[in-house]
């Protein structure tokens, strides 16, 4: 069991809920003990991908963090809540509401590298503890700018509520993509719109909808939520829970687990050697046996043996895989 289960996240679920669900049903499927985490947070309010490491797959559950990710997100104008999101009280209104051809104007300004505040409302760190916790205290919290990268951000060609097929993107097949939201006209006032963002780690859609209504002269806030891709994994691959806990009492969980490799499929593979497979494992540096820089996944008969750096024709193992 050294791989990845893909759920697809219900609303109200914590991502360390969804690692104590797997791990539950691997314990009551008679799989054993298995470590077990998760490859990038979801607030309880959002849905969709949440990447499940099982195994020597934890391992690369840190490069899942660091990977893009795309949304789809609907903003309500009109009130901003104090987590920007529905689960806050409102502590701003407005009577403006943007047209279409207002939104077209200002979405170019937040694509590329942006800047942005955390919402008040985060898992940040603020002296050693939790944002969210110091602003449930009432107390203010006030958190530095960061940078960003907003890699696409735009309405989609048709909106479709759940269980509708989404439509395409970057190569992304979306569901489930929540209210449906018309196109409208230019020049058409509106109340809500559903967009989809490609984004960098370490970006906040619920500040990226804050500043956009901010930015077309209202206020707004985030209504639906929906991760549909996280690292090299989409809504394709994933699950609901009650498929997982059908296929763990059917102990057949072994039909939905992806192979570890799942989660470095956007990186080259270099073919060992038993020799040098040894000399890997034992944590030396081989020369001589790749020529092109940059991360790789080094491979036995393709079962992986470590993630490895390349650099001036030298190969360091980064991350050991202990797979028979």
């Amino acid at each position: 069991m050294h791989g990845w289960i893909i759920l697809d996240k219900p609303l109200e679920m914590g991502s360390t809920q969804g690692v104590s669900a797997v791990k539950r049903v691997l314990r009551q499927g008679g799989y054993g003990k298995w470590k077990v985490g998760h490859g990038g947070t979801l607030d309880p309010l959002a849905t969709g991908v949440l990447p499940i490491a099982i195994g020597e797959a934890t391992k690369l559950a840190g490069r899942l963090l660091d990977s893009d990710k795309v949304y789809d997100f609907t903003i309500r104008f009109g009130t901003q809540t104090a987590t920007l999101d529905t689960e806050g009280a409102v502590v701003a209104t407005s009577d403006t509401r943007p047209t279409r051809a207002a939104l077209d104007a200002v979405l170019p300004r937040f694509t590329g590298a942006i800047e942005q505040v955390p919402p008040a409302y985060s898992a940040l760190k603020v002296d050693g503890q939790r944002a969210y916790d110091l602003a449930r205290a009432g107390e203010e919290v006030v958190l530095a700018t960061r940078s960003v990268t907003v890699h696409r951000l735009h309405v989609p060609k048709t909106n479709a509520g759940p269980h509708h097929p989404f439509a395409q993107h970057e190569g992304i097949e979306a569901q489930d993509n929540g209210p449906e939201t018309p196109p409208g006209q230019p020049d058409e006032e509106l109340q809500e719109i559903t967009l989809t963002a490609h984004v960098s780690k370490g970006t906040y859609i619920r500040s990226l909808a804050r500043d956009i209504a901010l930015a077309l002269g209202t206020v707004g806030h985030v209504t639906m939520l929906r991760r549909t891709k996280a690292g090299p994994f989409t809504l394709q691959n994933a699950i609901t829970l009650d498929k997982l806990n059908e296929l763990g009492q059917a102990r057949t969980l072994e039909q939905i687990l992806l192979p570890l490799s799942a989660g470095l499929d956007d990186i080259p593979a270099l073919a060992l050697s038993p020799d040098q497979a040894g000399a890997l494992r034992q944590g030396r540096v081989l020369a001589g046996i790749a020529m092109q820089d940059g991360m790789t996944l080094a491979t036995l008969d393709q079962v992986p043996v470590a993630l490895v750096e390349i650099a001036n024709g030298e190969v360091r193992v980064l991350r050991g895989f202990n797979l028979d």
